[in-house]
C-alpha cells in the first residue's frame, strides 16, 4: 500500500512540475496580454479556459489508471482556469479536460466530467467575488482541497457499486488532494508574482517615460544662455547643470530686471526627484516676479521668502544666491540665503565673497534679508555653484572642497566663464574618478568687461 502511494505521488508530482514550468514561462512572457484587449473581458476567459483545457488534458495524459479510474492533476487547469478567467474560463477548462476524460472511458469518467466542470466555474465565482483572498496562499490551499474532496464525494456518489468507488477513493484520497491542493497554491503563487512582477515593469516604464518628460519640461525653464541671449556685449555668461538623478531641485536663472540690470540667480532646493523640481519651478517664477516688482532686492528676497512659505506643507527650502549687475557701471548687488559663497576672480586671485548668510527660503516667515554690494572691475569674474560642486565624493569619501575650487581659478582670468567651467567639471571629475554622486551640481559663471573693452568687443 505504501509503495502504491509513493507511486502515485511520484507520478502526480512529476506532471506538475511539468504544468508549473510551462505555466511559469506562459505567466512570464507577454504573449496573452498581447493578444487580450483590457476592454473585452472575456477574451482573457477564453484563452485562460482553453490553456486551462489544455493542463487538464495533459494531465489527462500522464495520469495512471487504477481499476478504472484515472488518476491525475487535471483540477489543476479548471481551477487556474477559474483564478484567472473567472467562471466562464473556468467553465471552458472543465468541459475541455472533462470531454477529453470522457474519451478515455473508465469506471470514473462520467464523474469526473461533472467534478471537473464543478470545480472549473465553483473557482471563477469565487475568483470573481474574493480573487484578492484566493492570492492568499492559506486560503487557495483550503480552497483548492475542498474541490478535491468534493469530486471523491462526486466519485462516490456517481460511481456503482458504491464498494468500488469507496476503494477507490480510499486508495487515492491522501496523494490526490495533497498533490492537486499544493500544486493549485503554486501555480496561484507562480501567477501572481508573475503579474506584480509585469506591473512593476509598466510602473517602472511608465515613470521613465515621465521623468524623461519631466526632464526635458526641467530644462526648458532654464534661460538658453547663447550669443544672443543675454546679449549684453560687455557680458559673458555660461552655464552647467547635472542632476544627480532625471530631475532635481538645483536651478539658475539669468533674465533682465529692466533693460540696464541683470539678474543672476542660482538656487538649490533640498531633496531630489520631482517633488524637489516643481519646487524648483515654483521658487524660479516667485524669485522672477517678486525681483521685477520690487525695486530693493533685500525686499524682493523677503517677499518671495513670505511666498514660499505660504502653503509650504512639503516643509521644502531652498538656498539662494541671487545678484543684480547694472551692466552700465559693473555695480553688483546680492543677497546670499544660506547658499555658498560666490567666486570672485580678479587679476588670477580667486576669493569668496563670503558674507553673513541669510536664512534659507520657504524655512520662515518674515525673515529679514541684508544686500551686499560688490563693484567689478575690468575683466572680473563671478562664478556661482551649488554645493554639488563642493562636497563631490571621491571612492574614499574625501570632499572636493573649497580650497581645490579655488586652486582651479588661479591664473585664470584669461579664461572665458565657458572655459572656467569645464575647468572647474573637469577637476571634479579628476578628483571623484567614476565615483557616484548623490547630490546636483549646478554653475553659473560671468565675465564684466567695460563697454569699451576691446577684448571683448573683438571677442
Amino acid at each position: 500500500m505504501i509503495s502504491e502511494m509513493s507511486m502515485m505521488f511520484s507520478r502526480m508530482i512529476g506532471t506538475l512540475a511539468v504544468i508549473l514550468v510551462i505555466s511559469a514561462f506562459i505567466g512570464g512572457s507577454d504573449v496573452v496580454s498581447r493578444l487580450i484587449d483590457n476592454e473585452k473581458r472575456w477574451k482573457l476567459s477564453v484563452i485562460a479556459g482553453l490553456l486551462g483545457g489544455i493542463f487538464g488534458m495533459y494531465g489527462n495524459i500522464s495520469g495512471f489508471d487504477l481499476n478504472g479510474a484515472i488518476i491525475s492533476v487535471r483540477d489543476i487547469g479548471p481551477m487556474l482556469a477559474g483564478f484567472t478567467g473567472g467562471p466562464l474560463g473556468g467553465l471552458i477548462a472543465g468541459l475541455i479536460a472533462g470531454l477529453h476524460r470522457l474519451t478515455m472511458g473508465g469506471i470514473t469518467a462520467k464523474a469526473c466530467v461533472v467534478a471537473t466542470c464543478c470545480i472549473g466555474s465553483i473557482c471563477g465565482a469565487v475568483s470573481a467575488k474574493w480573487k484578492t483572498k484566493m492570492e492568499k496562499p492559506y486560503f487557495a490551499l483550503l480552497l483548492s482541497a475542498l474541490m478535491e474532496v468534493f469530486h471523491l464525494s462526486i466519485v462516490l456518489v456517481m460511481v456503482k457499486p458504491f464498494e468500488t468507488a469507496l476503494d477507490i477513493v480510499r486508495q487515492i484520497a491522501i496523494p490526490f488532494i495533497v498533490v492537486n491542493a499544493i500544486g493549485f497554491v503554486m501555480m496561484i503563487t507562480i501567477i501572481t508574482y508573475t503579474e506584480r512582477q509585469r506591473d512593476l515593469a509598466l510602473e517602472r516604464s511608465r515613470l521613465q517615460s515621465e521623468l524623461e518628460v519631466a526632464t526635458v519640461i526641467q530644462h526648458s525653464l532654464l534661460p538658453r544662455i547663447n550669443n544672443d541671449y543675454p546679449g549684453c556685449k560687455n557680458l559673458d555668461v555660461s552655464a552647467f547643470m547635472e542632476a544627480a538623478k532625471e530631475v532635481g531641485g538645483d536651478f539658475y536663472d539669468v533674465f533682465y530686471v529692466d533693460p540696464t540690470h541683470l539678474a543672476f540667480v542660482i538656487g538649490d532646493v533640498s531633496g531630489k526627484g520631482i517633488p524637489a523640481a516643481l519646487f524648483m519651478a515654483t521658487s524660479k517664477i516667485t524669485l522672477q516676479n517678486c525681483i521685477r516688482d520690487t525695486s530693493s532686492l533685500a525686499e524682493a528676497i523677503e517677499t518671495a521668502n513670505n511666498a514660499l512659505c505660504s502653503g509650504n506643507d512639503a516643509e521644502m527650502f531652498v538656498t539662494l544666491w541671487v545678484g543684480i549687475l547694472d551692466t552700465e557701471n559693473g555695480t553688483l548687488k546680492f543677497v546670499s540665503a544660506g547658499h555658498n559663497p560666490a567666486v570672485l576672480l580678479r587679476d588670477d586671485s580667486p576669493e569668496f565673497l563670503k558674507v553673513k548668510n541669510g536664512f534659507v527660503l520657504a524655512g520662515m516667515e518674515d525673515m529679514v534679508y541684508k544686500e551686499h554690494t560688490v563693484q567689478l572691475q575690468k575683466g572680473d569674474m563671478v562664478y556661482l555653484y551649488t554645493d554639488g560642486v563642493t562636497e563631490a565624493e571621491n571612492n574614499a569619501h574625501q570632499l572636493y572642497g573649497d580650497d581645490r575650487l579655488l586652486r582651479c581659478f588661479e591664473n585664470k582670468s584669461s579664461s572665458t566663464p565657458s572655459e572656467m567651467i569645464e575647468n572647474v567639471k573637469a577637476s571634479i571629475d579628476l578628483f571623484i574618478n567614476g565615483n557616484s554622486q548623490f547630490d546636483d551640481m549646478t554653475m553659473l559663471c560671468f565675465r564684466w568687461a567695460d563697454k569699451n573693452d576691446p577684448e571683448k568687443t573683438s571677442a
